[in-house]
């Protein structure tokens, strides 16, 4: 069977990826380092003869070296720091993990043939001015050095593609939301929202709350991302995944309360880091993958506000 590695697979997208790949056939390695995934994220794994996890760093070019003997036909590089306050206030975390972890993966896939896809992020973009949805073309701008470090990783993942033939995709997911992702204030707006309503907490909105954001439920972006590393024809591309769809953050606290008064607007901490507008144009996954989200927004909050009601220390408040 193929042997598949992925990166940072002990995180929220990076379980689903693992999920998705075992039930494709294939044998899986995790390597993640912990700082952020949860060993009880792939614990449900374990039973599995195709899986297998190594804690460590990709920083750590020994252990890379002797991970990547196995002979991996796909590295999934999911491996990241993704905080876009935490690069405001500790750029070079995000430059040590994010450029030269992706550069230390190129380096090994380069030595034994793998190819590479790089989960990479909307961030990446400028901000939409008008109701068009963002295409792969879209203008490119670094809002914060998270965003910039992941630019950099693209072009780094792209410049392997032309100067060694090394096969290659960049994969750009919409806010990507769902089980399994953080529900306290370093998660995703949605699970954090759907948290806090259920402790019967104030739902804390950042600004004027008009922003809005294109929000893409994890089994569809993991679904999309399998498709791309199991394919044999797709390489050198760069590639969003979203649902085309958008919705303000006004609404969608509205949406998880049911109700204004437990909703308040706060100062944003770093304003000119905020994209103002998102939404996806997923046409060209549609084109390459016969790709299309299945899961609607009402039901993948559904689906989290059941994951989440099911977490030890949320039940108790439910």
């Amino acid at each position: 069977m193929m042997n598949v590695l992925v990166t940072g697979g002990a995180g929220f997208i990076g379980r689903w990826v693992v999920k998705y790949l075992l039930k494709g056939g294939v044998n899986v390695w995790v390597i993640d380092n912990l700082s952020t995934g949860r060993k009880d994220n792939i614990a449900e794994f374990e039973r599995y003869p195709e899986f297998k996890f190594v804690e460590g760093d990709i920083l750590d070019r020994d252990l890379l070296k002797k991970i990547f003997n196995l002979n991996f036909k796909v590295c999934l590089h999911l491996a990241a720091a993704v905080n876009v306050q935490d690069s405001i206030d500790n750029p070079e975390k995000n430059f040590e993990v994010n450029l030269k972890g992706t550069f230390n993966i190129l380096e090994e896939a380069k030595r034994k043939g793998t190819k590479v896809i790089l989960i990479s992020t909307c961030m990446v973009y400028k901000r939409a001015d008008d109701n068009r949805p963002i295409d792969e073309n879209h203008p490119l701008l670094p809002l914060s050095p998270y965003a910039a470090t992941k630019i950099a990783s693209e072009e780094l993942v792209l410049s392997y593609h032309h100067a060694y033939r090394l096969p290659v995709a960049i994969v750009r997911p919409f806010n990507t939301y769902g089980p399994f992702q953080r529900i306290d204030n370093e998660g995703g707006v949605i699970p954090v929202f759907i948290n806090r309503s259920f402790k019967g907490e104030t739902l804390y909105i950042y600004g004027d709350g008009n922003q809005t954001r294109d929000f893409l439920y994890v089994e569809d972006c993991a679904r999309a991302i399998v498709k791309i590393a199991l394919s044999n024809d797709i390489s050198g591309e760069v590639i969003n995944i979203g649902t085309g769809r958008d919705i303000s953050i006004n609404d969608l606290a509205l949406l998880i309360a049911g109700d204004s008064s437990r909703i308040a607007h706060i100062p944003h901490i770093h304003p000119q880091s905020e994209i103002l507008k998102l939404v996806c144009d997923y046409s060209k996954a549609r084109r390459l993958l016969d790709w299309e989200p299945e899961v609607s927004l009402i039901e993948g909050i559904d689906k989290t506000k059941r994951w989440i009601k099911n977490q030890p220390k949320v039940k108790a408040n439910v």
